[in-house]
Formats: structure tokens, C-alpha cells, sequence
């Protein structure tokens, strides 16, 4: 997303709203994300990573054909992706960004995310929560004093949060 003229405008990723958390190689060997590694995933499973956020913060290494990734490395390529895409539209480099995780991120996991957005080139400036985010998406924050209840039922969790816009 991205903020113009003091709204929050959710931007199309490849004309879809959201885009796959999904990495892959091509069977030319060509990285690809979002969308297109979601289609090979079950043709290619062995070369196809989804959901890398599960693995955000530990010190462990993934497989990807024959080459070994770091979980931030991963997510560095969605994130490079979204710059990337956002950029196109935009028009303009992307430079700075405010990145989402799920609300039960510690800090590790959080750091981790903070490095990945460094390696896809991004000064990362805020991590906030994914709920945080959804509420600021979908207009919250016009009436001071505002409460939201916010439900996320995505990636095998069900999470909600009460926002109160202050």
C-alpha cells in the first residue's frame, strides 16, 4: 500500500490485491515469485518455498532446488518483489518502508523481518502488526476515538485485535 494524499491506497501486485508469500525456481532456473511460484507449487514442490514466515528468526537454512537460503533471504525476494512492482506503479524509486508481521512476532522474528527489508534494498522504517495494518487500510483512523475489532484468519491462525484509533 501506499499513502497518497493523506489516504492509504492498497496497491495491485501483478492485478491481483494481495500477492502469494511464495518462492521458486522456474525449471529454467529462473527465480520467480508471488503468484507464478504459487501455480508450480504442486508440480515442483522441491523447488517452491511457501511460507518462510514460520521460519522468521530461527538460524536455519531452506532448500531451494540445489541451493540453500536463509528464511530473511527468502523473504528478502517477496519484499524485493513488492518494491519492485510498487516502483512501477509509482513511478519512482521506492526507498523507505513500513512492513507487517503477524501479531504474535517477537523480536527476533521481528529483527529478522527488519533484515530482509535491508536486503531487498528497503530502509525499513516501522515494523507494525498485520491487524494494525488492516485496520489503517480500511479506513480507520477518520473518527478520532474509533475502536475496531479486527479479524485475521490467514496462514493457519485466527487472530483478532481491538484497535482504538487515538
Amino acid at each position: 500500500a501506499v499513502l497518497r494524499d493523506g489516504k492509504v491506497e492498497v496497491l495491485p501486485i501483478h492485478g491481483n490485491p494481495i500477492m502469494p508469500s511464495c518462492v521458486g525456481l522456474d525449471p529454467a532456473g529462473k527465480l520467480i515469485v508471488g503468484q507464478a511460484a504459487r501455480n508450480q507449487l504442486v508440480a515442483a514442490p522441491e523447488h517452491t518455498i511457501l511460507s518462510i514466515k514460520r521460519k522468521m528468526g530461527e538460524d536455519a537454512k531452506v532448500r531451494l532446488g540445489d541451493q540453500e537460503f536463509s528464511p530473511e533471504e527468502i523473504s528478502s525476494f517477496i519484499l524485493r518483489e513488492l518494491k519492485q512492482e510498487a516502483e512501477r506503479q509509482l513511478g519512482q524509486p521506492v526507498r523507505k518502508a513500513v512492513i507487517t508481521v503477524p501479531a504474535f512476532f517477537n523480536e527476533r522474528q521481528r529483527k529478522a523481518t527488519q533484515a530482509a527489508g535491508d536486503l531487498a534494498g528497503l530502509e525499513v522504517v516501522r515494523i507494525i502488526n498485520e491487524p494494525t495494518a488492516a485496520a489503517l487500510a480500511y479506513g480507520a483512523g477518520v473518527t478520532e476515538g474509533e475502536t475496531m475489532l479486527v479479524y485475521d484468519l490467514g496462514g493457519g491462525t485466527f487472530d483478532v485485535s481491538v484497535v482504538v484509533m487515538e
